[in-house]
């Protein structure tokens, strides 16, 4: 019944598939549903049983709107734990390094499915509980990027661009630890090196390489690729990097904050931010 189910979404996935000119989905269309499901269960159903389990005061007795800002860093966090292990395995396919724009291998599909289907539930988190307009683009940017990789279109660099989600790991550790009465410790501090030093190690320096490559292999081929495509993944990666070092500072100015005010004795108060896999502190 199951498979029967899944053959149906990739047959839906057929007509749209032909009219957008993305010819790859149709194979990926249920990875894309099951992953989307998976995290919103994750959200809504998994992380409020085994928070509140575990943590029954620092989650039980918390507002509404923490709980669920909680819940929106278990979803990230369990994303970035598998994304990164995926996506590690698909570094090394030599149909991707011998055409950067338009090579293609089945595991690197289903990396980008994983991915599409997060995005998809981090889009709609974004907009349904809003905070910032940062965040609502950054979700809509990452879906439509990795929603034309199907076409195919950069998989080399879409599973590449991934590993920004290493940051993301120690992020929403340090948002744990805020929740859990242990702001300003030692643990929250070394915790606080190493946000900074992946983040701006694989979003600020290596991700900033990655897009210059990208320009570098989109200049190659642009006569091949219509201008949604040229808008969509240009902007994007600006966009995405001009995100990233905004990000990257309020984490500084935060950082320092929190920890200055620490040691002159003053009392520190926990922010209520979250971010959907990025940085508010």
């Amino acid at each position: 019944m199951i498979q029967d189910l899944r053959l149906q979404v990739r047959d839906l996935a057929v007509p749209i598939a032909q009219n957008l000119g993305i010819s790859k989905i149709p194979d990926f269309a249920d990875v894309i549903v099951l992953s989307s499901l998976f995290f919103s269960v994750v959200h809504n159903s998994l992380s409020p049983a085994v928070s509140g389990a575990l943590f029954p005061v620092s989650y039980g007795k918390a507002g509404k709107r923490v709980r669920n800002n909680w819940d929106i860093h278990v979803a990230s966090l369990v994303h970035a734990l598998i994304i990164i292990f995926l996506a590690g395995r698909c570094l090394h396919l030599p149909s991707l390094d011998e055409n950067r724009a338009f090579g293609w291998h089945e595991d690197a599909g289903f990396v980008i499915a994983i991915a599409t289907g997060y995005f998809i539930w981090d889009t709609a988190e974004s907009i349904i509980h809003f905070t910032e307009i940062g965040f609502v683009l950054h979700g809509v940017s990452c879906l439509l990027i990795y929603v034309l990789g199907f076409t195919p279109f950069v998989p080399y660099y879409g599973v590449r661009f991934l590993f920004w989600e290493l940051s993301t790991v120690f992020l929403d550790l340090h948002w744990f630890l805020d929740k859990t009465g242990m702001t300003g410790s030692t643990l929250q501090l070394v915790n606080g090196i190493a946000l900074i030093a992946t983040f701006f190690s694989v979003r600020c320096v290596w991700g900033a390489k990655m897009s210059y490559d990208f320009f570098v292999t989109l200049n190659g081929v642009y006569d091949q690729v219509s201008t949604p495509y040229v808008v969509i993944y240009g902007g994007g990666n600006i966009l995405l990097q001009v995100l990233n070092w905004f990000w990257f500072a309020k984490m500084m100015t935060a950082l320092k904050k929190r920890f200055h005010n620490k040691s002159d004795g003053h009392k520190v108060v926990n922010g209520h931010g979250h971010v959907n896999g990025e940085a508010k502190i």
